[in-house]
């Protein structure tokens, strides 16, 4: 498989394997930095220092071997960022209630106009024992999951 993607290898910029690297002059002081982005992004996914080039003016050009770093540095960025998101977005708690192991879930879906949540518990085989909306502020931890499933999974109370 070839890929048809132009590339380009310049002092500043190089672009390859969907992400372009720009250095650019550091806004917060004398020296250079270097953004990288994924095709297509508006922003970029990273932005770090540059080095500076032997006559402490100029950056250091970019070249292969810096560009794969970046591109590793950044992926590696973007996939943590995604995780985390993803943590902060779908949480569980397994629990404990009388005789009984459940796992409670708080599923939020961001929504700029109309952001919602729902609540879920389930048993240790993975049945469905409730399922109710709340609010996306919603704080799940050990005290709220219990109290919701001592309250016979009754739609918690808004604060």
């Amino acid at each position: 498989m070839t890929d048809d993607t132009p590339k380009t290898q310049e002092p500043r910029l190089w672009s390859a394997d969907g992400w372009t690297a720009r250095v650019v002059k550091n806004e917060d002081d004398d020296g250079w930095a270097v953004a990288m982005s994924k095709d297509g992004a508006s922003e970029p996914a990273l932005i770090g220092p540059w080095t500076m080039g032997r006559d402490k003016k100029n950056p250091k050009p970019l070249d292969g071997n810096a560009f794969s770093t970046l591109v590793k540095t950044a992926h590696e960025f973007v996939r943590r960022s995604e995780q985390q998101l993803h943590a902060s977005l779908h949480q569980s708690i397994a629990i404990t209630v009388g005789e009984r192991r459940l796992t409670i879930c708080l599923d939020i879906v961001p929504d700029d106009e109309n952001p919602s949540a729902t609540l879920s518990a389930q048993d240790e085989g993975g049945e469905m024992l409730a399922e109710v909306r709340v609010a996306p502020s919603f704080n799940l931890n050990r005290t709220s999951a219990v109290a919701w499933a001592q309250a016979g999974f009754a739609r918690p109370a808004s604060r």
